[in-house]
């Protein structure tokens, strides 16, 4: 099967800031990144149909007849099943959302309404899609649970020999090769945990399920993770987090409060760094659209940050209820800094100041040959063309 992941336009704007530097199905939810679901659920290699800027990365294969996939979509067993039966020239939608196309046109660019092919319509509760920024962290542990039950189906578990640490719901707990665990407690009778490859549990850690630690994640001495939390590979976190996903890379290492927040790849929050997740008022939270130029409520009672990627905070920085961080922004000062906070932002709270790309590029260098990791010439360009196209937002 050639699989090609493609961007709803209308979708990929929704979930800015997040998909500056990514296709829609390169976010996070659940253990994996939403490709890496169709990958395993299909056994092949998917491509993306996504904007120009980020082909170079992201690249498309066309072949003699293929499936685009939507890229919002995550997979189940329904889906797939009727993936399956699916005829060229036919496709599953959801009201008017296309979700899959079994075709042989080759389109070089996704529309909202592509053109006529025999639609089978797909029920709501048949269908979970990533649409908003929020949606990451409320689709996440039903994500978890799914790709736990995936990833571990016909697989043993490595043991935790530690004899200090103390364990709840064994049976859910689920260790890759390579993993550390030193005195800490594991709950998983709420849900499952699934700890990577490598990764490292340090002590007087407490993990309640549904978790996912990626490869070579460290949990901090004394972290206190809470349900429906996920952190891809190399995360240093610590402190108390909350139904959050850290999509990979990135650091929140030390005390301060995470909470019903999304952090993207190669950030940095500094020592007690601290984000509000609820209202005063106990009222829905409101978070700026990048899509409606204007604040939209989530019809959420809690909501914390939502952060984008090369981000940096510096100690005690306090992230007020519902605050957007866009790519590269770097925040430092004292007091609450505003609720929308443009790519490339640069110092204190009335700061109009903006980071100078180059030396951007240069820290974003220094942050990859950390972690062995190569800043590409095509992440280069990527974050160009984000400096250019976030223009309109700090103006």
């Amino acid at each position: 099967m050639n699989i090609i992941l493609f961007d709803n336009p209308t979708l990929r704007v929704q979930l800015l800031p997040f998909t500056f530097i990514r296709p829609v199905a390169d976010i996070r939810v659940g253990i994996f990144k939403i490709y890496e679901k169709w990958e395993r659920a299909l056994k092949c290699e998917v491509s993306f149909l996504t904007e120009d800027y980020l082909q170079g990365k992201f690249p498309v294969k066309h072949g003699s007849e293929q499936y685009y996939i939507n890229g919002s979509l995550c997979p189940n067993p329904s889906i797939l099943k009727r993936i399956e039966e699916l005829k060229e020239g036919q496709g599953l939608v959801c009201g008017k959302e296309v979700l899959v196309l079994h075709t042989s046109t080759n389109y070089s660019k996704m529309t909202d309404d592509p053109e006529e092919f025999e639609k089978i319509e797909v029920p709501l509760e048949e269908v979970s899609l990533i649409q908003h920024p929020w949606d990451i962290f409320t689709h996440n542990r039903e994500q978890i649970i799914l790709d736990f039950e995936e990833v571990t189906k016909g697989r043993i578990s490595h043991h935790i020999e530690d004899p200090h640490t103390v364990v709840y719901g064994r049976a859910n707990i689920f260790v890759e090769e390579g993993v550390e665990v030193r005195a800490a407690i594991l709950n998983a009778q709420k849900g499952p945990i699934y700890i990577g490859k490598n990764a490292v549990i340090e002590e007087g850690v407490i993990i309640q399920g549904t978790c996912a630690i990626g490869e070579g994640t460290r949990i901090n001495m004394g972290a206190k993770i809470r349900e429906d939390c996920s952190f891809g590979p190399h995360c240093k976190v610590g402190g108390e987090i909350n139904n959050s996903v850290i999509f990979g890379y990135s650091n929140k290492a030390h005390d301060g409060f995470l909470g019903n927040s999304v952090v993207g790849e190669w950030c940095n929050l500094g020592a007690d760094t601290n984000t509000s997740n609820l209202k005063n008022n106990y009222g829905p939270v409101r978070i700026w659209s990048y899509e409606k130029s204007e604040y939209v409520s989530t019809q959420q009672q809690f909501c914390g940050m939502m952060m984008a990627d090369y981000c940096k905070a510096g100690i005690n920085t306090m992230f007020n209820t519902g605050t957007v961080v866009g790519v590269s922004a770097h925040i430092f000062g004292g007091g609450f800094p505003p609720k929308h906070i443009p790519s490339f932002a640069w110092g204190a709270i009335d700061s109009k100041d903006v980071a100078q790309l180059d030396k951007m590029v240069e820290i974003a260098e220094r942050v990859f040959a950390r972690r062995k990791a190569d800043f590409t010439v095509h992440d280069r360009q990527i974050l160009q063309k984000v400096f250019e196209l976030s223009k309109f937002d700090r103006e």
